[in-house]
């Protein structure tokens, strides 16, 4: 599981690097026109890959706090489940086990 959420979030990083190299290749096609000038384009493109920044923290954040949610609910199962069993092993060892008397005393005259 711990895989897969890698590779995901790897994936998302793999994406926003090509994005950020299709956007630097579009404004450099903008200025090479003359659309747009050189500054404003790394204006644009320190803006662009600032919000890609924000976001990509955003939902690592949410990732990591659904990651321990499901962590800690998979936690409390096997600890429930834990005590049932503890429970039935007990149950079990008390019907299993002979009924012996309790041990006496020798008393020494």
């Amino acid at each position: 599981m711990l895989e897969t959420i890698k590779k995901t979030l790897l994936a998302g990083v793999g994406a926003a690097v090509i994005t950020k190299e299709k956007v630097q290749d579009a404004l450099e096609d903008y200025v090479r026109e003359g659309k747009l000038k050189a500054d404003d384009a790394r204006i644009i493109a320190d803006k662009i890959a600032e919000r890609g920044r924000r976001e990509f923290e955003d939902l690592s954040h949410q990732a990591s706090v659904k990651a321990a949610e499901l962590f800690h609910r998979h936690d409390t199962a096997i600890t429930a489940r834990l005590a049932a069993l503890e429970a039935r092993v007990a149950a079990l060892e008390a019907v299993a086990a002979p009924a012996t008397p309790p041990p006496t005393r020798n008393s020494e005259p």
